[in-house]
């Protein structure tokens, strides 16, 4: 098995890893993470993973898998990153409310010899959350720096959705379905 580098610092994408019971070590390179504005759905998650992978071409020990990984919501026709204040994440969770949206993770596998890049999407459905409520949750979690400003495994996810379609860990982060498959290949 190969030795997993984690291009992340996210906490719950570290756990996952090692939950899978995964050998890893987290290595972070700075990346600008903007993407052509013609792109849409995976389009924009696969281009962010592969992109988080070029600061280490060329740098890969033959004996490790570079994991880098992205995750948008999407809805309505455009992604939500993550919030820039607590307003962005109000309007945000505003707009999810009571509708289904998208939350697309993709992973790029990147080793010595090549890189292979898949995604994984799931469909979730708030209920109608009230103003009260939304504003708890930012004020008591802190959303900033999940996409769509919430965390499922958070009260909001606990009090607020009511359906899911899908991978739940793709939702907190990481599809990690697509990581066993690639690691036990």
């Amino acid at each position: 098995m190969k030795k997993i580098i984690l291009a992340s610092g996210s906490p719950r994408r570290q756990q996952f890893l090692k939950e899978l019971d995964l050998p890893y070590e987290v290595i972070l390179k700075p990346v600008d993470e903007t993407y052509p504005a013609h792109l849409q759905r995976e389009q924009i998650t696969d281009y962010l993973a592969e992109l988080k992978a070029t600061p280490f071409a060329g740098e890969i020990p033959a004996n490790c898998v570079l994991l880098t990984s992205d995750t948008i919501v999407w809805h309505e026709g455009k992604a939500l990153g993550k919030p820039k204040d607590t307003a962005d994440a109000f309007a945000m969770l505003h707009s999810l409310s009571g509708k289904t949206h998208e939350v697309i993770t993709s992973v790029c596998f990147t080793t010595d010899e090549k890189q292979v890049t898949q995604h994984c999407i799931t469909k979730v459905t708030f209920k109608e959350l009230s103003n009260d409520e939304i504003s708890y949750y930012i004020t008591k979690y802190q959303p900033f720096d999940k996409a769509g400003a919430y965390g499922i495994q958070e009260w909001i996810g606990h009090i607020g959705v009511t359906a899911i379609e899908g991978s739940y860990n793709n939702v907190m982060g990481l599809p990690t379905h697509l990581i066993s498959k690639f690691v036990n290949s």
